[in-house]
């Protein structure tokens, strides 16, 4: 029978193995994945994190990556990222266990790590095989970290602990009496090695997110100065905001900007050696340069952008000035193809945005824009480079980071959410929204101010409609707006008593089509229906 102090013993054997061997993976893997994302940050690649994030992105069936942009909306990266550094974590934790009993398997895994990031790369939507080096140095590091840790690990088995029997010494190949002696600096040894290591994985994490985001460089949008627009728009009228508290501005400020891409981390192109290629069915292909494009007669337009995923009553929804060159004049110059019905844009880290020709060339303020609100784009919202095309969702018209702007036709190239079964040409719904109340909100019983946005891109508003519990439509009054491709604000006041009430709001186009209360989800081309709210009176 064993005895308690065998038991004992053996519990301490078994957490002087899983400790070390713990401590030693994780911190590998924590070595390795910032010696990546500095290597990437130095070189402006993708880091081996982001490359499989990419993949996986790429691969992911389409009703599973419908569901994650529901449940989880614009923090679906976020958790993407943070899904990717558990499962590297909990997974070194068990080759560094393993390793410290057979360090080829732990060699092993780390290559198969290495394996796996340079797959990504390879499948990649990217071709910048550049992205293998941070995947090459992070498996390298990798390999000196855990052979370090290990080395150090061994000490501290091969050292029994004070007071341990004379026959665990001996299973130990120890002498007894070297107990006392040896753990300690063992241990201290360990310890030692681990924190170094971990304080450089720290370091190296902290320097790569300062180089990758320090806006002020010479590649950033610090460096570069916006000429005037040859046509400046005139200051927008006072009236365009209706002055309610709570409503949405009719201009969105850049910091408050919906952000929707498939960019795990924001690309940040060289402006210097930015250039944008157009071909494909052109008579004369060519290249512009940044220098090139600002030196252009550049035009200002108010545009308001919505992406396919909002929900009713969503706030992926925003409106900006943008200055930039039109797109028609930039496809008169390549001489495009009668019969090329797709604009195939492809972004810096391989996105692609396929546009119906037509809509670019039937007169409306499509531009290869450089500025947003005054200022040049900030990095998540394209910089250097954008497209922003009126009446269009997103996915099939702004196209962030942009290098590559091909003439092809719909049966021969399908864009990145088309060829995953989204709608091809996606023109924006008539939409409308309540602000105020809030949902779910408490006011004052009596006069109540409603208030919110309404939006029918390329199109325009003529009418807002507004009805307290399910009684008759009533109009309300309408803002001022600069044209047809932005948002208006509307208001109007209602009396009500005290209690719960519902408020349902529509809105009416140019073309007299009134917004259906029809529900439909935003895939595959937006969503539809009446946005509806609940507040209380009291």
């Amino acid at each position: 029978m064993t005895t308690r102090a065998q038991d004992t013993r053996e519990r301490s054997r078994r957490r002087g193995r899983l400790l070390p061997g713990l401590c030693s993976g994780v911190v590998t893997v924590a070595a390795a994945v910032a010696a990546g994302e500095l290597v990437a940050a130095l070189l402006g690649t993708a880091s081996p994190v982001v490359s499989v994030g990419d993949a996986v992105v790429d691969n992911t069936p389409q009703a599973l990556a419908e569901w994650a942009i529901a449940l989880f909306g614009t923090a679906d990266k976020l958790v993407l990222v943070s899904g990717i550094v558990v499962v590297l974590v909990l997974v070194g934790g068990v080759l560094g266990v393993v390793a410290l009993r057979r360090p080829l398997w732990g060699y092993a895994g780390l290559a198969a790590f290495g394996a796996a990031g340079a797959a990504a790369v390879f499948i990649g939507r990217g071709d910048d095989v550049r992205a293998l080096i941070p995947v090459l140095t992070a498996v390298a590091v990798g390999v000196l970290s855990l052979n370090a840790l290990l080395r150090a690990a061994r000490r501290v088995r091969t050292a029994p602990r004070r007071g341990a029997a004379v026959e665990t010494a001996r299973e130990e190949a120890v002498p007894a009496g070297a107990g006392a002696a040896e753990h300690r600096p063992g241990r201290r040894a360990f310890v030692l090695t681990s924190v170094g290591i971990a304080a450089g994985a720290g370091a190296a994490g902290a320097l790569s997110r300062l180089v990758s985001g320090w806006p002020g460089g010479a590649g950033g949008p610090g460096s570069v100065a916006l000429p005037a627009a040859a046509r400046p728009l005139p200051p927008l009228p006072a009236a365009t905001e209706l002055g309610v508290p709570g409503l949405t501005p009719f201009v969105t400020p850049n910091r408050d900007f919906y952000r929707i891409d498939t960019a795990l981390t924001v690309p940040r192109p060289d402006p210097v050696r930015w250039r944008l290629r157009v071909h494909g069915m052109v008579d004369h292909p060519f290249e512009i340069d940044l220098a090139e494009l600002l030196d252009l007669p550049l035009v200002e337009a108010d545009i308001t952008l919505t992406c396919v995923s909002n929900q009713v009553g969503g706030d992926l929804a925003g409106n900006a000035r943008w200055l930039g060159y039109p797109l028609a004049d930039l496809l008169r110059r390549a001489g495009v193809h009668t019969d090329a019905d797709q604009i195939l844009a492809t972004s810096h880290d391989g996105w692609t945005c396929g546009t119906p020709t037509e809509v670019v060339m039937d007169g409306r303020n499509a531009l290869l824009a450089v500025g947003m609100n005054g200022e040049p784009l900030p990095p998540e919202h394209g910089f250097p480079a954008r497209t922003v095309i009126p009446g269009l969702y997103g996915y099939v018209s702004a196209t962030k980071w942009i290098t590559d702007l091909e003439l092809t036709r719909f049966a021969d190239e399908q864009a990145y959410w088309a060829d995953r079964g989204w709608a091809l040409r996606a023109p924006i719904h008539t939409m409308s929204r309540i602000d105020v109340p809030a949902p779910l909100g408490r006011v004052d019983a009596g006069e109540v101010v409603l208030a919110g946005v309404a939006w029918a891109q390329h199109r325009g508003v003529d009418a807002v409609e507004v009805r307290v519990d399910d009684g008759p439509w009533a109009p309300a009054e309408l803002a001022r707006v600069p044209g047809i491709d932005t948002w208006v604000q509307w208001v109007t006041e209602v009396t009500v008593g005290p209690g719960r009430h519902d408020v349902e709001v529509r809105a009416t186009d140019a073309t007299g089509a009134v917004q259906t209360a029809e529900r439909a989800e935003p895939i595959p081309g937006g969503a539809t229906g009446h946005h509806r709210i609940a507040f209380t009176a009291t």
